[in-house]
């Protein structure tokens, strides 16, 4: 389990982002596996995420995740309106002023964004691929904050394990889809070793984003998702291997009461 900073640092607020180490599942899920959407048993996906959740002090039914679609689609949730998975939303972001509610990110190579205003007892989780980042998931999820009475720049935010720069080699199309949107995203791609193609850096993309919209601070962890087997999930490293399913690493955030 990793934790980061800037947001242990705060009062009541709890996080983690859990590495694949300390569940129940084995082979391809060893062995915290908390996505349903793999083919691991139910049952060991369902461990895993009670464990999970008991590391944050709260019943297994108190962690929500979502039906992730790579959008900006962000949910607001209390005590009316939780949910159980399988079977959950879609969307890629979560927002909460209510307590004991855990906000989940489920991810394996995309970066989970975990945000926090003590000041005002808001958190937001937001699930960040590139497509996602690229469309605007944290702004939305930093917008739906503000509407329970966050304020940008007394949220904080972390970053969780993502596949890094190094690991991260695009197309000759892709550079294009974000200096389209900003010509200074250029400064996120170096050329790979490949002609014409690119290494891509989506947490410092992440960073700069945050940034951009006036947080008062932003970190990210420096985990590489996919170069370190052993504590990560990675669906590039095992597409990479010609391997059709991956476990899904949990990242999680709730307001203590």
């Amino acid at each position: 389990m990793i934790t980061l900073q800037t947001l242990s640092r705060l009062p009541h607020v709890r996080h983690a982002f859990f590495t694949r180490e300390g569940g129940v599942s084995d082979g391809l899920f060893a062995s915290l596996n908390c996505g349903y959407g793999s083919a691991d048993a139910p049952a060991n996906v369902a461990e895993n995420r009670a464990r999970a959740a008991a590391r944050l002090g709260l019943a297994s039914e108190r962690l929500l995740t979502l039906h992730q679609i790579h959008s900006t689609q962000v949910l607001t949730v209390n005590d009316t309106n939780l949910w159980r998975s399988p079977g959950a939303p879609q969307a890629d972001g979560l927002v909460t002023a209510t307590a004991g509610i855990a906000l989940g990110v489920l991810s394996a190579d995309c970066a989970p964004v975990l945000l926090a205003d003590p000041e005002h007892r808001v958190i937001g989780a937001a699930h960040a691929g590139w497509r996602g980042a690229l469309a605007g998931i944290v702004e939305a999820t930093v917008a739906a904050m503000e509407q329970l009475g966050a304020r940008r720049d007394r949220i904080h935010a972390a970053i969780g394990p993502c596949i890094a720069r190094d690991s991260y080699e695009v197309g000759p199309e892709f550079p294009a889809k974000f200096t389209a949107q900003d010509p200074g995203n250029a400064a996120f791609f170096v050329p790979a070793r490949r002609a014409g193609h690119y290494m891509f850096d989506l947490p410092g993309y992440l960073l700069r984003r945050l940034h951009l919209l006036g947080v008062a601070t932003a970190e990210d962890s420096g985990h590489d998702t996919l170069s370190n087997q052993r504590q990560f999930f990675s669906f590039r490293h095992n597409t990479l291997n010609g391997i059709r399913d991956y476990g899904r690493g949990l990242s999680a955030i709730a307001l203590a009461d």
